[in-house]
């Protein structure tokens, strides 16, 4: 007898995807609290290449625009952790901190626009599973 999953694979990557955009907005938050503060690197949270190789390895199957959008790679959710690389100011020039508010609230409200779809998506998977788990009728 096959077992059932409760959630299929899309579930578990929209879950992860979550979890990384919320680390992400934390880093580039970070980034934006420290615009004045001399010497400070600012930061980037780099995790895209990792999940893009955790999704080939996991079969899931995507349309590209772009042979480069989705490398070929092994790999698992679960290993998708992401990494914060952080870039040093090499211009030599005033306080040496590199942190451009404006590219850092452009990255911050791309991120909120990717959480936030990833949260709708979530959503949608589990209002469908609900009405399967009741049913399929529509209450009342």
């Amino acid at each position: 007898m096959n077992s059932i999953q409760l959630f299929d694979p899309s579930m578990n990557l929209l879950s992860k995807v979550l979890d990384l955009r919320s680390a992400n907005e934390k880093v580039i938050s970070s980034n934006i609290a420290n615009a004045e503060t001399p010497g400070y690197a600012p930061a980037r949270f780099e995790f895209e290449e990792q999940l893009n190789q955790a999704i080939k390895h996991k079969g899931f199957s995507m349309a590209t625009t772009n042979p480069s959008h989705l490398p070929n790679g092994s790999g698992s959710l679960d290993s998708v952790t992401g990494t914060v690389v952080r870039h040093a100011d090499k211009t030599g020039v005033g306080d040496k901190n590199g942190v451009h508010v404006d590219q850092e609230m452009v990255s911050l409200s791309e991120n909120e626009i990717m959480y936030e779809t990833a949260a709708q998506l979530l959503s949608k998977k589990i209002s469908l599973l609900s009405f399967i788990i009741q049913g399929g009728s529509q209450g009342g």
